[in-house]
């Protein structure tokens, strides 16, 4: 992987985990999720990672028309990469989950490398409320939930996005989606530059130890060799100290309330905006610079924001 001068923040602006009675922050109409991610955009991240929701309730909404409540708004406001999920929620067949990226062509979509048993009901014991039916649904049945994205789903994904010039953030939750990503670059079925992205701190996948980090990128390395961009995410609390030590380590960083709600111990982030600041700061306060989005496009190849449906 080469060397970063430059370090592409990305924000996933809303996610499909947390859910309203968390925090009073979270973007669940089209106007919040735009504003959210315009803010996001003007605080230095050059990606913008997006999911839907059902303004009313804030249930992750994976149709082709809710996404399009706030892209042109984005596109309009802002230079950043688009990356349009196709995880949508754990809950959610393959074909309802690519759709959105399918209809709309992103430069960039997320694509899952492995299914996985996906555990979200430990925070039922910090939340005893909930403003929504579903909430506490969506949280309870995680106990016996496996996110299916086996090969027949990757390859589907792959099939119905890629001829759009759209490239993806692999998301890997384990070592082993790694080698499931090195399966379909041997078919051929995928092109480098890869861009790699690490998850680590969800229930079911690697955990968040240093050593879990430093595994990670090493396998990578000796996978992918120079064909890569490796980034992270941290889940919750240790968001920014994976964030650190990939940063550390040549990576990228991802950030925002897909990922955790908190901008410090204790304290709820209050915006997208915030976590990327606190991110940009991270960045240049060890000697670097932020990508901007155009930068970020030169890393990755991607299409431009030219060539996108919206």
């Amino acid at each position: 992987m080469p060397a970063n001068d430059k370090v592409i923040i990305s924000c996933a602006v809303t996610g499909a985990i947390h859910t309203p009675s968390m925090t009073p922050h979270l973007p669940i109409t089209p106007d919040e999720i735009a504003e959210a991610a315009i803010g996001a955009a003007e605080a230095g991240a050059a990606i913008l990672h997006l999911h839907a929701r059902d303004p009313e309730t804030g249930r992750p909404d994976q149709s082709v028309e809710a996404f399009g409540g706030f892209l042109p708004r984005i596109k309009q406001a802002t230079g950043a990469v688009v990356n349009i999920t196709t995880g949508g929620s754990p809950y959610m067949k393959v074909d309802e989950r690519a759709a959105p990226a399918a209809h709309w062509q992103p430069e960039v979509a997320s694509l899952n490398m492995g299914s996985m048993n996906f555990g979200f009901f430990p925070l039922l014991a910090k939340y005893k409320e909930f403003q929504h039916e579903w909430e506490r649904e969506h949280l309870e049945n995680s106990r016996d939930l496996v996110f299916r994205n086996s090969f027949q789903d990757i390859e589907y994904v792959l099939e119905t996005c890629y001829g759009n010039g759209t490239r993806f953030e692999f998301e890997c939750y384990d070592i082993s989606h790694l080698y499931n990503l090195a399966h379909f670059a041997d078919r051929g079925l995928v092109k480098p530059p890869f861009f790699v992205q690490s998850v680590f701190g969800l229930l079911g996948g690697i955990g968040t130890h240093p050593e879990d980090v430093m595994h990670m990128k090493r396998t990578a390395d000796r996978l992918f060799g120079d064909d890569f961009r490796w980034s992270v995410l941290g889940a919750g609390k240790d968001q920014f100290r994976i964030a650190t030590q990939a940063v550390s380590m040549g990576g990228n960083i991802r950030v925002g309330l897909e990922d955790s709600i908190w901008i410090e111990r204790g304290k709820l982030a209050e915006s997208n905006a915030q976590q990327v600041e606190k991110a940009r700061r991270l960045v240049e306060g060890l000697g670097l610079k932020v990508a901007s989005p155009d930068e970020a496009r030169d890393m990755l190849s991607l299409k431009g924001g030219d060539r996108v449906n919206f």
